[in-house]
């Protein structure tokens, strides 16, 4: 039997890793695609190991890109993103992956997608087709490629690598705009949800970045400090998350039943817990003071505790925590210069939002935040024929 050979680069960016194809290289069968994607990454895979494949077995490291040239006059690039399940036959395109938004420009330069100067900042104009928003990326060139290493440090991260400074354009939905409709589909602020098995609960949903729920860490018997192994692994916290997050999906009008929500949509809504700071040891085991934060914030990831924080989980807190009346800006009000510092088990980060209110509406202009992206292996991957 011979095997498919498709040419592929291997990409991490921020806190994750994925496989980046041109659209050009794979079916217009969706299908199709989406059949050999999910044999490139190794799933379904019934150990959970990713042994036959490219995934890293986590929602961190089981996503796949798909680039192309934008046909938007607004854009230079369209970005597709797919979270792919590892044990389920599934890859689920119903959202973003903020950290690896930080390679979508590198890789677009490096592919030839889109020009750039020899020296200097190279803008990339991205359109994020997932979600139907546009990213603007801001990559640091030498010598006419992509300045890949460099000096900035991004917790979770082992290594230091060249800033990407990226620019999440308008990242709120508007009223009828995508899935979910408006910033809060609800039309509050904080909501109440009902439990099986715990009961009511306040949450804020909200749509920016990704849809996402935020609890505080109280309203799952945790207080915020918590490290993966803290959480992973102990099955009465993870049932509790994913009844939360499919019941925010329900009320979100983003799917018609919590089973739906579990088995047809595991990416998205992610549901996040947040605290009030204190002081913590990060998962590499350096201190978090709490008087270098502003909050603590934890957030679920297919089923999973994140590792760190996911992109547009940021993107998120930084919308939430601007707009007066939410559960993140009870937690942490956000500074004079719109930013908030949040601590995660990796460590810490930093995130900005422009808001504006207009006749007792809120909205949020621009997410800035940098991250770091660098190409791992570049040449072909290979998957059965079959």
């Amino acid at each position: 039997m011979t095997q498919l050979r498709i040419p592929a680069v291997y990409m991490r960016g921020g806190t994750s890793k994925g496989v980046f194809f041109k659209a050009d290289d794979l079916p217009s069968d969706t299908q199709l695609r989406d059949k050999i994607l999910m044999r490139v990454i190794g799933s379904p895979d019934r150990y959970g190991k990713h042994i036959d494949g490219m995934g890293g077995a986590t929602s961190s490291t089981s996503k796949v890109v798909v680039m192309s040239k934008s046909s938007r006059s607004d854009c230079d690039v369209d970005y597709l993103f797919g979270a792919v399940a590892v044990e389920k036959p599934v890859i689920d395109w119903s959202g973003n992956c903020g950290n690896l938004s930080a390679a979508v420009g590198p890789y677009a330069i490096s592919a030839g997608l889109v020009e750039a100067p020899t020296h200097g900042l190279a803008t990339v104009r991205i359109w994020q087709a997932n979600i139907g928003k546009r990213i603007i990326a801001h990559v640091q060139m030498h010598a006419g490629e992509v300045q890949e290493t460099g000096d900035f440090e991004l917790d979770g991260v082992a290594f230091p690598a060249a800033e990407v400074k990226l620019e999440f354009i308008d990242p709120a939905s508007d009223e009828g705009e995508s899935e979910g409709g408006a910033m809060f589909p609800t039309g509050n602020k904080i909501d109440t949800l009902d439990i099986p098995g715990l009961g009511k609960i306040e949450v804020t949903l909200i749509n920016a970045g990704n849809p996402t729920i935020f609890v505080e860490a109280a309203s799952l018997g945790l207080d915020g400090t918590e490290l993966q192994s803290d959480v992973n692994g102990k099955t009465e916290i993870l049932k509790l998350a994913e009844s939360i997050r499919a019941h925010g999906a329900v009320a979100m009008g983003l799917v018609a039943t919590t089973e739906e929500a579990t088995e047809k949509r595991p990416h998205t809504p992610k549901l996040a817990f947040v605290a009030k700071p204190k002081s913590y040891i990060a998962s590499d085991g350096k201190s978090v003071s709490a008087q270098s934060i502003d909050m603590l914030a934890r957030i679920f990831s297919m089923g999973q505790l994140h590792h760190a924080m996911t992109g547009t989980g940021a993107v998120a807190i930084a919308a939430a925590a601007a707009i007066p009346g939410t559960i993140v800006r009870r937690v942490a009000p956000v500074g004079d210069d719109g930013r908030v510092r949040f601590g995660h088990p990796s460590g810490s980060l930093s995130v900005g939002a422009q808001a504006v209110e207009h006749e007792g509406q809120w909205s949020v202009k621009k997410v800035l935040m940098s991250r770091t992206a660098r190409r791992l292996m570049e040449g072909w991957v290979r998957v059965p024929a079959n």
